[in-house]
Order: structure tokens, then C-alpha cells, then sequence
């Protein structure tokens, strides 16, 4: 897009991709935050070892706001972190291209912690939204049912996304309050509703090992039949890919067994 003079400081933008796959992330595990002695935002995530392959893709995607040295592995299986097991930990550098997105995102006050509003999330696209359900997201209730982990934020900013679902998406949630805690998450609820969402993100997902959260699970082998063909037509993924998806998720669950 070329470079953007901003206070005489010469800035790239960034690209489309990278700057929706942030948007999704500050919603789950990424942040962004000021460094001491910093005037502009790094970003940061990270994830589990079993989230390798997913962790990893980002990485690749996110090479344009990445210095040499940008990931490395916190802690190890035998001696874990203070999060319980080892983890791999991305930051970009610091950028001014970075400043646009934290000004969105951040309470201007503290400016440390996120601060969810509808403006945000009206710039969310399809990839932010398979970003933000591979971070924060899960099939449940058999795999019929959808809940995104939404405990770090406020009932209101809850339910501003609640609205966002209904409103823009055009997707009925719920809001439901995790037991004797002020902590709230979104539930999709209905699994017509569900596959309204998933249809959007599937084609966004990249990562096999992610399969697992849109792969609804059903003893009518008919009705299972439509659903991987659905994803097979509208994802990344081979028949193959998803079929020994589907029995090892199977495998694992004791409705199936």
C-alpha cells in the first residue's frame, strides 16, 4: 500500500491480513502492549506446545512486523511455566504501524488492558473471527454447541458482542454466566446457528490440527456425511484430512465410544 507519512515518520501499513489477524487475536490470546522506553506497541501471543502447527502458521503469516529472534519456548514439559505447561511465545518488534490498531483497542486511560467496543468489532473479518474462535473458542454439548471464552471481559463489553453476533453477523448467542464468578462467556447455543458461523470462519483455517473446532460430531451418518462435505467444500483441508479428524475426535469421546 506503500509508505504513509505520519509526523514526518515514515510508516508502512499493514497489510490486510496481518491486521485482521491481530484484531482477531487481541480478542483471544494476543496483546499489545507499550515497552518501557518504547513510544510504539509490540504485539504478543502465545500458545500451548499441542498448538504448534497453529502457532507456528501465524508466525509465518505475521513476517512483515517480526524481527530474527521472534519466537522462542517458555518453560518445558518437565518444568513448566507459571501458566502449567510449556509454551511458545511470539513478539513482533516495535512498530508505529501498531499504533493505529492499539488506539482501537485499548482503554486510553490505562492503556493496558483492552477495551472491546463496537467499532472494533465492526472491523473484524472473516479471518479475524477464525482467529479469535481457534484462540478463545470451543465446540461442546456433543460438538453441536458453541462457547467463546469471553472471562477477561466486563458483562457490558459481553454484552456489546452479543450484539455484534445479532446485529451483523446475523447469529442468535446467549450470554452465560460462569458459576459464583463475575465472569461472563458467549454461547451459540443452537447448532443451526452454529454452522451460520462456522460457514464464515471455515475457509479461514489453515491449521489441521484446529480441525477439532469445527468438525460437529453426529451418530446419524447421514447428517455427518452433509456436515463434512459442507467443509470439505468450504475449507483448506482434503477428505482424507477430515475424515481421520473426525474418528480421532470420535475416538476421544465417550458418546462414541
Amino acid at each position: 500500500e506503500g509508505v504513509v507519512n505520519i509526523n514526518n515518520m515514515k510508516i508502512t501499513p499493514l497489510s490486510k491480513n496481518v491486521r485482521d489477524i491481530i484484531l482477531g487475536s487481541l480478542l483471544g490470546d494476543g496483546s499489545l502492549a507499550i515497552n518501557p522506553k518504547y513510544k510504539s506497541p509490540r504485539f504478543s501471543f502465545r500458545h500451548s506446545t499441542k498448538q504448534k502447527e497453529y502457532f507456528f502458521w501465524k508466525v509465518e503469516m505475521l513476517k512483515e512486523i517480526s524481527g530474527e529472534s521472534c519466537y522462542w519456548l517458555q518453560g518445558s514439559e518437565k518444568k513448566p511455566d507459571g501458566f502449567g505447561t510449556a509454551k511458545y511465545r511470539f513478539q513482533s518488534k516495535a512498530l508505529p504501524s501498531l499504533t493505529e490498531i492499539y488506539n482501537l483497542t485499548h482503554k486510553r486511560v490505562s492503556g493496558t488492558k483492552v477495551r472491546v467496543t463496537r467499532k472494533w468489532l465492526n472491523q473484524l473479518s472473516p479471518l479475524s473471527l477464525a482467529i479469535w474462535w481457534q484462540d478463545d473458542g470451543s465446540l461442546v454439548s456433543d460438538s453441536r454447541q458453541g462457547v467463546i471464552c469471553t472471562d477477561s471481559f466486563s458483562l457490558e463489553e459481553v454484552e456489546i458482542i452479543h450484539q455484534y453476533f445479532k446485529k451483523v453477523l446475523k447469529i442468535e448467542t446467549k450470554i452465560g454466566q460462569i458459576s459464583n464468578q463475575d465472569k461472563y462467556r458467549i454461547w451459540i447455543r443452537s447448532s443451526e446457528e452454529l454452522k451460520k458461523f462456522l460457514r464464515i470462519i471455515i475457509p479461514h483455517i489453515f491449521a489441521k490440527s484446529m480441525l477439532y473446532k469445527i468438525l460437529l460430531t453426529y451418530k446419524d451418518s447421514q447428517i455427518q456425511e452433509r456436515w463434512i462435505s459442507e467443509v470439505e467444500k468450504l475449507g483448506n483441508f482434503s477428505r482424507a484430512d477430515l475424515e481421520k479428524a473426525l474418528f480421532d475426535k470420535k475416538s476421544k469421546s465417550k458418546q462414541f465410544r
